[in-house]
């Protein structure tokens, strides 16, 4: 569907009168896109691996699905345009993942100390109101826990294909740049937020704490993204009619609606939080997965519209 709207839009910019384009400031390159989801989850993977709150099945989940899109990414960049700072980041993103699963899944034993911590308060609580006791989880502890700094580094990399995809994509390079950057985290942190919500199911009793953090990223960085898509050459040169979409100038307002359900999105979600019943979570949850078609689509049709 994605080449087929390029093809149509494409299509219309060379045979509809209208001003000249200005210089490609946004590649819609897959391999790019890939990379920046990849590289934005796990950056707000370490975000949430760093509380050592979450169960060590969440980074494992994490670790295993933007390692499957950043290796996605990777081979449709050989197979069809190379950037080589943005495949040699990726194949370097896939290898640091690789360890940092590695070593949590060779230190499993040791567990996770909050989560930890909460069971065996939770444990105390019930033993001193019923007199019930049971005996605590099996547990290594001499081994050493899973180092929340393994997740930082994939990210770091892939921040380095990034900036060579965006100078690869066009003039002026800064621009480019921070669409590039901007968007990986704004997709990254409204992507690790949804995930996250459905984590709750597996960890009932974790803080909604690490939740809230996620969804409070997102409402920072949708400023940002929106300024840099903005930005002339932008969104704003589609929105006066300087730029022609193709379909009157539909494709700009389709944006315009993205970007304000995805932060109208963002504040129902925490008022979802603040319910005390845990369904307020499960509801929270289902409003992210709006979030991240409407994110997804803020950063993406202007990809398209801009790309030339």
């Amino acid at each position: 569907m994605a080449n087929r709207l390029l093809t149509t839009v494409g299509r219309a910019r060379s045979t509809r009168p209208g001003p000249l384009r200005s210089p490609v400031v946004i590649d819609l390159a897959a391999p790019t896109v890939l990379l920046q989801w990849a590289t934005g989850g796990l950056a707000f993977l370490w975000v949430t691996t760093r509380r050592r709150e979450v169960g060590l099945g969440y980074g494992w989940l994490m670790r295993v699905t933007y390692g499957a899109i950043a290796g996605l990414g990777l081979w449709i960049g050989v197979s069809a345009d190379v950037v080589a700072g943005r495949e040699l980041a990726s194949a370097g993103l896939l290898v640091t993942t690789g360890v940092a699963l590695a070593v949590s899944i060779s230190r499993r034993g040791a567990g996770v100390s909050g989560q930890r911590a909460v069971r065996e308060w939770r444990s105390a609580r019930v033993v001193a109101m019923t007199g019930i006791d049971r005996a605590p989880a099996v547990r290594d502890v001499d081994a050493p826990e899973f180092p929340p700094w393994l997740d930082a580094v994939p990210p770091l990399i892939g921040l380095v294909g990034l900036v060579a995809a965006g100078v690869d994509a066009g003039d002026p390079v800064a621009l480019a740049v921070a669409r590039t950057v901007v968007g990986a985290a704004f997709l990254g942190a409204v992507s690790d937020a949804m995930l996250l919500g459905h984590w709750y199911l597996v960890q009932p009793g974790l803080d909604r704490e690490p939740l809230l953090e996620l969804v409070r990223w997102t409402g920072w960085i949708w400023p940002v993204e929106l300024v840099v898509l903005l930005w002339p050459t932008g969104m704003w040169s589609v929105l006066d009619g300087s730029i022609d979409d193709g379909y009157n100038g539909l494709l700009g307002w389709f944006w315009v609606a993205c970007a304000l359900t995805t932060i109208g999105l963002v504040f129902v979600t925490r008022a979802a939080l603040r319910e005390r019943q845990y369904s307020a979570v499960m509801a929270a949850t289902g409003l992210l997965y709006l979030a991240i078609l409407t994110a997804f689509g803020m950063d993406l049709v202007a990809r398209v519209l801009l790309d030339t």
